[in-house]
């Protein structure tokens, strides 16, 4: 029984035409020369007519539950939020409005280490910019960076200045959106991060810098802990600080003594989360193969989505109550529209599994990176990081920024702040 507490603890908190030729490296004007296996195949977004209309009939066809017997969420996710959103969803919503946005950045697929990643890759007008790789997690999407490419790769249209340009590479997690789906174990975060850092060598940046929050702050990490020279540094806003005393106290469920406001707020933010918002990593880290039924219905997968932490859940429900509030009905269909279209429903899942496989800390734990990090804590987050904790956590911390609004996905909900912190952080290292 300890050994399946301990896996679950650690599942909880661990939690792609031919076009072979050269590559222009906008760090020094200089080029690569693509081997066979090294080449980059150019990708559009297409999905068919018949795939939109099987979606909106499965939909429609629904075989809904009955209602929930409490009038909160404490029983999951809500009648109302899931019927208002298949409404929505088999009726207004428009697929091709997000598809033609992804077409309208340059996609690309490569293989590395016998597996296809997919990602877009905008350069800057700026012959300077700063290269920048971006993680996203679960249950988000390359859909989660759309918003904050333009502010990044042309600043001063965005309040910004030249100076502050960076190049974006946006890779899709293996499993996930268009990158391949693995054939054998072993695509856990560190294999992931390996790849990143072939990615952008083989895109042929000599410095680079790394962003990521969820799965993307753990890739993010990794990457830092291998120390590439080329990686100048990382900004984290899921950032993974928490302290081994802390982490003892939550097992134990008492309060620590001589807590500041901060510290407070994040153990009672790490405490409902631990106690009330882990059945979908406990479900993923132990038997993803079991979800069948998210890859069968559209309405099974959205629930599965929503139901990952109670502020975004909340968030998400006051936008189909006809409220704003950072995202809009058709940013959250298009990310879950992703993953219908692309069944990736059990793929992606089985990110989790594989952590649990090599995982010797929780998710939050702090992992010595040596390298510059940049903590951007959003209030809405699982927990909201205290700058006490990220200073321990990282020796060389560059950058602390405690948001006034912004949760989970803090890209998608809040691109202008998330933006602004991105240059912040990395403006010292350039």
């Amino acid at each position: 029984m300890k050994k399946t507490k301990d896996i679950l603890a650690n599942t909880v908190m661990a939690g792609a035409l031919a076009m072979q030729g050269t590559l222009s490296n906008a760090q020094g004007g200089t080029s690569i020369k693509l081997s066979p296996d090294e080449s980059l195949r150019s990708f559009q977004v297409h999905i068919t007519n018949e795939q939109i209309a099987d979606l909106k009939r499965r939909v429609l066809s629904t075989k809904w539950p009955s209602q929930e017997l409490v009038k909160d969420e404490s029983q999951g996710v809500q009648l109302a939020t899931m019927q208002a959103l298949a409404k929505y969803w088999a009726t207004k919503y428009d697929w091709r409005k997000i598809e033609a946005k992804l077409n309208s950045y340059p996609q690309f697929i490569t293989k590395i280490d016998g597996l296809d990643i997919h990602f877009i890759h905008v350069r800057s007008k700026n012959k300077n910019a700063m290269p920048l790789i971006i993680t996203h997690g679960w249950p988000g999407s390359i859909i989660e960076q759309l918003k904050v490419i333009d502010p990044l790769t042309n600043p001063v249209a965005y309040g910004g200045k030249a100076e502050d340009a960076f190049d974006v590479v946006i890779p899709s997690l293996p499993g996930h959106g268009f990158s391949g789906k693995a054939t054998e174990l072993g695509w856990n975060p560190e294999r992931v991060a390996k790849a990143w850092i072939e990615l952008m060598r083989r895109l042929g940046y000599k410095k680079f810098v790394a962003q990521g929050g969820d799965w993307g702050n753990a890739v993010s990490e990794t990457m830092a802990l291998n120390a590439p020279p080329e990686l100048l540094g990382i900004n984290t806003n899921m950032a993974a600080t928490v302290p081994a005393e802390i982490t003892k106290a939550l097992a134990a469920g008492k309060i620590p003594e001589g807590l500041n406001a901060d510290e407070l707020n994040a153990y009672k933010q790490l405490d409902f989360f631990y106690k009330k918002g882990l059945a979908y990593a406990s479900e993923m880290g132990l038997r993803p193969q079991t979800l069948y039924a998210i890859e069968d219905s559209p309405i099974g997968l959205a629930a599965w989505m929503l139901d990952h932490d109670d502020r975004s859940y909340k968030l998400i429900t006051r936008v189909f109550n006809g409220e704003e509030e950072g995202l809009s009905k058709d940013d959250i269909l298009d990310n879950i529209s992703l993953y219908w279209f692309t069944n990736t429903g059990v793929s992606s899942a089985r990110l989790y599994w594989e952590a649990t496989q090599v995982a010797t800390g929780g998710f939050f734990d702090p992992r010595n990176v040596q390298i510059p990090v940049a903590v951007s804590s959003f209030p809405d987050e699982i927990y909201a990081a205290p700058q006490s904790w990220a200073e321990k956590a990282y020796p060389k911390l560059i950058h602390y920024n405690k948001l006034n609004k912004g949760g989970h996905f803090a890209a998608w909900e809040q691109p202008q702040l998330f933006a602004e912190e991105i240059r912040a952080s990395f403006h010292s290292l350039r």
